[in-house]
């Protein structure tokens, strides 16, 4: 028998007292073949951001002292970008609390930290790493009333402060500084049909490449006006796409301004400076449409479809669904945005841009079975499937171009807990999740074998015993691991027996917290525990693809 299928039916029948046929709540939730992969996820309510295989077992992980600012990247250099939470007591209630933009180091050294944090502006919800180096960040900016009375907003609309959005590029310097390189501000694309005196002033439907300062979706003052969630980059087009989530629409930019050209109507390879080049999802926010031609209902995570996938240069998107006609529910919508022969994105005067309606939609068979509140994400794979996000419940799914479901993950951690199998987990929340690979560059050089599940007492599946949908390789008969003393004292030994490869280890506590982490290339070595208080803990080994998890008793 092999050495993992033996220690697999110690943990089905003496350790967790779980296996197959147990119905799961949290973590692995359907295991069919799959495309092989990486999920990367920072559940909102944890300082950690985890790497999992499609096992759900934890391949590598990054902690932080602050809670995300909701988005995380693991870059081509093998380190993670994330915005964090920086405590800014202005900008808050509206569901983001960023302000800080955080990188580590694969070993979880920080090595960049930047604050766009102040009473006036914060970045908000989203940055994205630009392929220079370079980091696009979406900032709220705080107007107060005498700027938005000097913009044309109506009195029943007008508040002490209103936030607005600004985009900057930000170049990292040292360990704490950077240069803003580049930015693009709404306040310079605003619209108005209400007072003539303001240089603003005009036709709302003749001027689709400006924003109005009076729309509201509900026709009601908020002090969150914008809500922009997601800013993502085109290198292709030089263009970016900002997410304005309160008008249920995306607004695409041309990139390719300078910062003077991008505030005014001139200037970039479009000649319209920092103006809307394509804007979608709710035509009557610029006088274009009725609510009979909305599409999109308080979306996330636009996406450019990547060239050489299924569909490339349309847009995926991940479609909330909140105040959907027929009741609350989300979709996944993939559309094409028309573009002519010089690169611009047509529309006829009076009409609304096109398409009318996306030409591939994703909602359950049971619509509100499948729905966010809030957050969300939708990333097409090289084979044309598609990983989603459902993220207010934190759950995970893959889906072919069918639409049939593959593979589903529930994040098992709330409040920097992981809880036990069994539990029905709540406040699970996650902002997006991300697929990568093997093959991504991030990974070279580093060791991807499975540690353990993150959820405590998992239940191990066929995905765990037989491994063939991740390619693992397989360990030899004669491979066998012994750990020794438990109860331990001061240390515990590992001796394995067969096998050339690398060890890892993890000792963590029963919530997943990780107390001690290392890694062997001997076949008989030592973990200290001096630090570690007398309690029960769990121990993950992992070599050549394969991993245990056992349960160890310390008498300190």
């Amino acid at each position: 028998m092999h050495f993992f299928k033996l220690v697999l039916l110690v943990i089905c029948f003496s350790i967790s007292g779980y296996c197959f046929g147990q119905t799961a709540t949290v973590g692995l939730l359907q295991e069919n073949s799959a495309e092989d992969g990486y999920e990367l996820f920072a559940p909102i309510r944890s300082d950690t951001t985890y790497l999992i295989d499609k096992c759900g077992r934890l391949i590598h992980q990054w902690g932080s002292p602050n809670t995300p600012g909701m988005s995380v990247y693991l870059l081509p250099d093998g380190s993670l970008l994330r915005s964090a939470n920086a405590g800014n007591r202005t900008f808050r209630g509206f569901g983001s609390q960023g302000g800080q933009i955080e990188r580590y180091d694969w070993n979880n050294n920080l090595i960049w930290s930047y604050t766009l944090s102040t009473d006036t502006q914060m970045q908000d919800h989203d940055i994205y790493p630009m392929p220079s180096g370079n980091v696009l960040a979406v900032i709220w900016v705080s107007l107060d009333s005498n700027v938005q009375k000097a913009h044309g907003r109506k009195p029943a609309l007008t508040l002490p402060s209103i936030w607005s959005v600004k985009i900057q590029e930000i170049q990292p310097v040292g360990a704490t500084g950077g240069n803003v390189i580049w930015e693009w501000d709404l306040r310079d694309h605003l619209i108005q049909d209400y007072d003539s005196t303001k240089a603003n002033y005009g036709v709302i439907a003749d001027h689709p490449e400006m924003v109005d300062i009076n729309y509201t979706d509900s026709g009601t003052a908020s002090k969150d006006w914008i809500h922009a969630n997601a800013v993502i980059y085109n290198p292709a087009l030089d263009q970016i796409i900002v997410s304005a989530h309160n008008l249920s629409e995306i607004w695409m930019v041309d990139h390719s301004t300078t910062s003077a050209q991008a505030a005014s109507h001139t200037g970039g390879a479009h000649s319209r400076g920092g103006d809307l080049l394509y804007r979608w999802g709710n035509p009557r926010v610029y006088g274009r449409g009725t609510a009979a031609d909305r599409v999109f209902y308080t979306q996330h995570n636009p996406n450019w479809i990547p060239a050489g996938y299924p569909h490339a240069g349309s847009i995926i998107i991940f479609n909330n669904g909140q105040g959907r006609p027929g009741g609350n529910a989300s979709s996944v919508d993939i559309f094409t945005p028309p573009m002519d022969s010089t690169g611009n994105y047509a529309t006829s005067a009076g009409q609304a841009y096109l398409p009318a309606r996306p030409f591939w939609s994703y909602e359950a068979a049971t619509p509100s079975s499948f729905y966010s509140t809030v957050m969300g994400s939708a990333q097409p794979l090289a084979n044309g499937n598609i990983i989603v996000c459902e993220a207010s419940e934190g759950i995970f799914f893959e889906l072919d171009s069918n639409k049939n479901m593959l593979w589903r993950y529930q994040n098992p951690v709330s409040a920097n807990a992981a809880v036990t199998q069994g539990t029905h987990i709540i406040s699970a929340g996650v902002f997006r999740c991300t697929q990568f690979d093997a093959s991504y560059s991030g990974f070279n050089g580093h060791t991807l074998a499975p540690l353990y599940h993150i959820e405590g007492n998992p239940i191990m599946t066929h995905c765990d015993s037989v491994g063939t949908n991740l390619g693992l390789a397989e360990i030899s008969d004669t491979y066998d691991v012994s750990m020794y003393p438990d109860p331990a004292i001061d240390h515990i030994t590992i001796s394995a027996k067969g096998g050339t490869g690398m060890i890892s280890y993890q000792i963590t506590d029963l919530s997943g917290r990780v107390l001690i982490k290392g890694e062997s290339d001997q076949r008989k070595f030592e973990i200290k525990l001096s630090n570690i208080v007398s309690g029960l803990y769990l121990i993950n080994i992992a070599s050549e693809g394969r991993s245990i998890q056992k349960k160890i008793i310390i008498n300190q």
